[in-house]
Formats: structure tokens, sequence, C-alpha cells
């Protein structure tokens, strides 16, 4: 740094006398002998000043590298340190585990020679223990027969149940078979019947299976003039239209449920009340069936249900006519599950 500062002073003093050289040469007149030396001087100056640029140039770079170095020197002697530190602690570490292994080797002579020491006390503990070992053993054999023998016993108790059980399975299977046949039935049958009644259902007849039963459910309009007994015509046609596919299929029962909305009857002579307009619809129904069939009339019975089963509990016009109506439920014998059911 303090080289720098004489190198600048040194090349601005040079710089001022070869001013002051070409200042002299212009404004004063001298010896041509003393011009010469004076060029001679400022030669000689210029080259110095070119010689100490190149110098200091050189110097420059080589601060430079020296920065670069001691830059260097710096990191390696901080990773020096860390690795020191590093070791250091390994160091502490590696002494700890010698001491923890000279403990560990101090316990174990101790246990040899305990050991060695209490080893006739042992031999006659493990001995007692041996003896109360085949003891419990006898004790578990003894158990083991007794368990053998009451396996054996539930064994047998098992394949009893197992022969039960085939023989419901295979009744059980044969009672699905038969459910079966029943579900199939009913479903032919209410096709036949919707086949049969095909004309009426846009004027308030509708036929559904329910609960393995097929409903034939006609509303008021289409079979009885308001709060009368009497069916009108429409209604006989659709009675007698049914009649046939009963008449055709003897193994199913019949039952005929009159139904009313919940506005009171006005009493007549007739009539008492919406039980007895009820029962007293179902039971024409009951007679246009069997009127000029061959249906047996055990097959049938006729019920009234008042208003007490509605199938809307709304209380509109619209609701209630809904509920004023006369269902046919169809349901096929079942004998063959009743066979089933007694036998089990």
């Amino acid at each position: 740094m303090s080289y720098n500062i004489v190198l600048n002073m040194k090349t601005k003093s040079l710089v001022h006398f070869v001013v002051i050289l070409i200042l002299s040469s212009v404004w004063a007149c001298v010896p041509l002998s003393k011009f010469e030396e004076m060029q001679k001087k400022s030669n000689t100056c210029s080259d110095e000043l070119s010689r100490l640029k190149a110098e200091h140039e050189r110097l420059s770079v080589s601060e430079k590298e020296c920065a670069s170095e001691k830059e260097q020197l710096l990191t390696e002697r901080e990773k020096m340190i860390a690795d020191s530190m590093k070791r250091h602690d390994q160091l502490r570490t590696m002494e700890n585990d010698l001491n923890k292994l000279d403990r560990q080797y101090h316990d174990l002579q101790l246990a040899q020679e305990n050991l060695t020491k209490g080893n006739a006390r042992e031999t006659t503990k493990l001995l007692s223990q041996l003896q109360t070992t085949q003891d419990d053993l006898q004790k578990r054999e003894d158990q083991l027969k007794k368990l053998e023998y009451s396996l054996n016993e539930k064994k047998q108790n098992l394949d009893a149940l197992t022969l039960e059980l085939n023989s419901k399975n295979a009744r059980m299977k044969e009672l699905e078979s038969v459910l079966h046949r029943k579900d199939s039935t009913v479903l032919a049958l209410k096709t036949k019947v919707s086949d049969a009644l095909l004309g009426f259902e846009k004027q308030g007849l509708t036929v559904q299976v329910r609960n393995g039963k097929v409903y034939v459910s006609l509303e008021e309009k289409l079979l009885f003039p308001s709060g009368k007994t009497d069916v009108n015509q429409s209604g006989v046609s659709a009675l007698k239209k049914l009649a046939k596919v009963l008449e055709q299929n003897p193994d199913i029962n019949i039952t005929i449920e009159g139904h009313t909305d919940d506005v009171p009857y006005r009493t007549d002579a007739a009539i008492q009340d919406n039980w007895d307009l009820s029962v007293k619809r179902a039971t024409a129904v009951v007679r246009i069936l069997l009127q000029g069939t061959s249906i047996e009339p055990k097959r049938l019975t006729a019920s009234g249900r008042g208003e007490f089963v509605p199938v809307d509990k709304a209380k509109t016009s619209a609701a209630r006519q809904k509920n004023r109506r006369t269902e046919i439920i169809l349901t096929p014998k079942l004998d063959e599950v009743l066979k089933l059911l007694e036998n089990n």
C-alpha cells in the first residue's frame, strides 16, 4: 500500500519535470547542447516512467494473487478448524464408548463370578422346576384325555346336527321351489288379468302385485254410482271379464274388499253407515262374479273395510276419490307350503 503511494508521487514529479522542460523549450532560448542534455533526461524520465508503470501493474497483479491466496488459506484454515472440532467430538465419543465397554466388561466379570458361585444353587433350583414341570405335564395329559373324550361326544352331536341341518336345507330348497312356483303363478295371473281387463285401465282400474298377491283395484266410478250398491253396466262388463280368468284358475282364492272415504254416510233405511256400504258393495261384486260361472263360492270372501284403510290420507276430494274403491285380492293356494311347514 505505501509502495503504491511512493510510486504515484514519483510519477507525478516526473510528469511535472517533463512539462517544465517542454515549457522551457518553448518560452526560453537555450543552447543546443543544453537542450540535448535536457532531452536526454526527458527520455530517461519517460523510460523510468514506463518501467515504473510496468512495475506498478506487476505489483498490482501480485497483490491480487496474494489476496486470493490469503482468502484460500483462510478457507482452508476454517475447514481445518471444523475438521479438528469434528475429530475432537469423535475422540470424545470414542472415549465414552470405551468407558462403557470397560464398565460392561467389569459387569460381565462380576456376573461370571456370581454365576460360578451360585451354580450349585441354580442346579438345585432347576431340578425342582423340572419336577414341577413334569407334575404339571402329567396333569395336562389327564386333562387332554378328558377333552378328547368330550370332543368325541361333541363330534357325534355335531354329526347328528349336520344330518338334521342337511335335512332342513333340503326342505328349505323344496320350500323355495314351491314359493318360486307360487311367484311365477302370481306373475302369470297378473298378466292374464291385465290382458283381460286391458280396456278398463283408463276407467279407474289398476292391477298390481303386492306381498305375493294380485290386487285388482276398481275405483267407485267404474263400479257404483255415488252412495249406491248396485253395480253399473261398465262395472258388470269388467267383472265378467275377470270372472272368466278366475274360472280358468281354480287354485286362486278370491277376497273382495269394499272401501269408502271418511265422509260419514247419510243413514237411510237400506244402508246404516260406511261399514255397511263397503260390505254391501263387496257382496254385490261377489254375486256378479258367481253369476253364470263355475267358480266355487267357497273360494270367495266378501269383506267391508269402511274408511279405515285409505290409500291417500289427505283431506282432499282427489284423495277421497282414490279411497272410494273395491279391491279384488287374488291369492294362490298355499297347500304345498303348508304341508312343508307342518312337516318341519
